[in-house]
């Protein structure tokens, strides 16, 4: 599961706080033929689009960040980088908010097609609501999108706010390469709206309409046809290019049908092979890019390995050249004793673990099951918080790991980043670092509640996890919760389309950006990441007042009071940020692991051969 978010140690980054890229295209290429490199990731790639409700994934966002060039990305250091060498943004006024783009002329697909205006005005269309009449069916087991009516966008796009606040269709130049964007009103965070094109414009057309997008001018025709869709809001003629965008992009069996559109990427890799079976996904350098820095490597394949310790012994038998993910103490032992042939870098990841709770499936902590009597459900979920040893969990589980690791105390906010300190001193997570029992038990006495069932849902193939269940279980037992065992393979799909079938969900958010109102995602009534039916109508407030707001110092307002009503309502709680390790071959130069995702991806194109020293 992947979100936006903060991480440890990030500084947080305001409006034009940015780090600019000093090239000019075109460049030429620095890729050394013959040359291959197999790193390993813990999950599969199944989608091309990964800004979709069921493919925000990010095993989808490392392998699609080599594919796909972008107006900035941030390096190690979490710092936002402008890349100039595929185009420019700037808002050209503040009050009203105008933001203007372009797309540098020779940028291009990979089948030759220009990057355009008509790229980014899909952008807006797929996530904003105005140019939507219809809605989806998803799969309950799965959450994936089976169905739909009309014209409809599954990216989660919510009515006013991020690029909904552009009512009016976005202005496209003459040249058909610079867009604007006119917003009713200030977006704080407009600047990370989008980084670039997810998928072409031309290319979603042609897998919408596929006989009539033919001949050397089919596809400058589907973007001519797209915009005037658009421009018109021709929803009928949209339909099928919506539901071309939700699905043609995915394929979790294996390399596509019709991989010239769906695999169509306009970065410094193409995806050539995606094999679902052996789990591994190889990308090929694209010959004819300049529009950044180049690539090293020939290909690239990306092997999917989810147990660090087999990612290990994968490494030291020279079958990948990069691991990285949740080490064991054992494995932190190892490395630090040192390992022949590899070198390695230990430190805090953008992702922090904690507990979420059910509160509109009918369970424990749910008011409907009390008769709507929302103080009891409020005990119980409170009294629930008061069993979790987030301290223990934190010494025999993370410390051994990171001797000076402490206690998350904020869901908005990290340590050492502004606002930190306020936030925990009204969310009450300080007091929740070692078990209240017989606080818990008053609570339940005082709800009338006895032996509530807590149906328990985590990784089942992930170690760790299991030892904190093992840990909160018998805390449980003695306060009087019956804690399940509900574990499972698909637990990330679950959180959304399987939500009776669990009450509680222990797993982490892990970081993309350095936005200001991305907590918005987890806690307002129609965030994206909201699986839980939590709702609150002074939170939703707070959180839209947020995004219009450009002081900082009211932000961190802001997020200090949204900080304490997630607190006061007993949702959620956090518990330690994860400490993380990549290691790498010394015959490989060139890594270095990042903060935010896509972690140690962030800069391969400085991946490179060592050359050996001249004798």
């Amino acid at each position: 599961m992947k979100i936006t978010r903060l991480a440890a140690g990030v500084s947080i980054l305001t409006v034009g706080a940015l780090a600019l890229a000093g090239c000019t295209p075109p460049r030429e290429s620095e890729v050394i033929e013959g040359t291959s490199l197999t790193v390993a990731w813990n999950d599969y790639y199944y989608a091309l689009n990964d800004g979709l409700a069921d493919t925000n994934a990010t095993a989808n966002a490392v392998v699609n960040y080599m594919a796909k060039s972008g107006f900035w990305h941030y390096n190690a250091d979490s710092e936002l980088v402008k890349d100039t060498d595929f185009g420019t943004y700037k808002a050209v006024s503040e009050d009203p908010l105008v933001v203007e783009y372009t797309i540098n002329e020779g940028v291009e697909w990979a089948d030759g097609t220009p990057v355009d205006a008509a790229d980014l005005l899909l952008m807006w269309t797929a996530f904003t609501t105005h140019r939507t009449d219809g809605e989806g069916t998803a799969d309950e087991e799965t959450g994936e999108l089976t169905g739909q009516t009309g014209t409809f966008w599954n990216t989660g796009a919510t009515e006013g706010y991020g690029l909904d606040l552009v009512s009016e269709v976005p202005e496209i130049s003459d040249d058909g390469r610079t867009i604007t964007f006119n917003y009713d009103s200030f977006y704080v965070d407009w600047e990370l709206a989008f980084s670039g094109p997810g998928v072409a414009a031309h290319g979603t057309v042609m897998l919408a309409y596929p006989d009539e997008y033919t001949g050397d001018d089919g596809a400058q025709k589907a973007k001519d046809d797209f915009v005037k869709a658009v421009q018109d809001n021709d929803l009928e003629w949209l339909a099928p290019v919506s539901e071309a965008f939700n699905q043609d992009y995915k394929f979790s069996s294996g390399t596509p049908e019709n991989p010239e559109l769906q695999l169509l990427s306009n970065g410094p890799y193409t995806i050539t092979e995606v094999n679902a079976t052996d789990g591994y996904t190889t990308l090929t350098a694209n010959p004819d890019f300049t529009w950044g820095p180049s690539p090293k490597y020939e290909t690239i394949t990306v092997r999917v390995i989810p147990d660090m310790q087999a990612q290990i012994t994968s490494l030291e038998n020279k079958e990948i050249s990069i691991a990285s993910g949740q080490p064991t103490a054992d494995i932190a032992a190892l490395l630090g004793a040192g390992v022949e042939g590899v070198d390695y870098s230990g430190s805090p990841e953008g992702t922090y673990e904690h507990i979420d709770l059910q509160v509109g499936n009918g369970g424990p902590f749910d008011a409907a099951t009390y008769g709507g009597d929302e103080a009891k459900a409020l005990a119980v979920r409170q009294a629930f918080m008061k069993i979790i040893p987030r301290q223990e969990i934190l010494e025999k589980l993370i410390q051994p790991l990171q001797p000076d690791a402490e206690l998350r105390n904020s869901q908005i906010f990290l340590p050492g980043t502004p606002g930190a300190e306020a936030a925990a001193e009204v969310n009450g997570y300080p007091e929740l670092e070692v078990p209240d029992v017989e606080g818990a038990k008053a609570l339940l006495a005082e709800a009338g509640v006895t032996n509530p069932t807590v149906r328990f849902m985590f990784s089942n193939t992930n170690e760790r996890r299991k030892q904190e269940f093992l840990l909160i279980q018998p805390y449980a037992a003695e306060a009087g919760f019956n804690l399940v065992d509900a574990s499972r393979q698909d637990w990330s799909s679950a959180l959304q389309s399987a939500t009776t079938e669990y009450d509680a969900a222990l797993f982490g958010w892990q970081s993309t950006s350095t936005a200001v109102g991305e907590s918005a995602a987890n806690y307002q009534t129609t965030g994206l990441n909201n699986f839980y039916g939590w709702s609150n109508e002074e939170l939703d407030a707070l959180f839209d007042e947020l995004a219009g707001t450009a002081d900082t110092a009211t932000q961190d307002d802001l997020r200090v009071e949204a900080e304490k009503i997630v607190g006061e309502q007993a949702w959620s709680v956090p518990i330690f940020q994860f400490p993380g390790i990549t290691a790498w071959s010394t015959d490989i130069e060139g890594v270095v692991p990042g903060f935010l995702s896509p972690t140690y991806f962030w800069n391969f194109w400085d991946w490179a051969p060592v050359t050996p020293a001249s004798e």
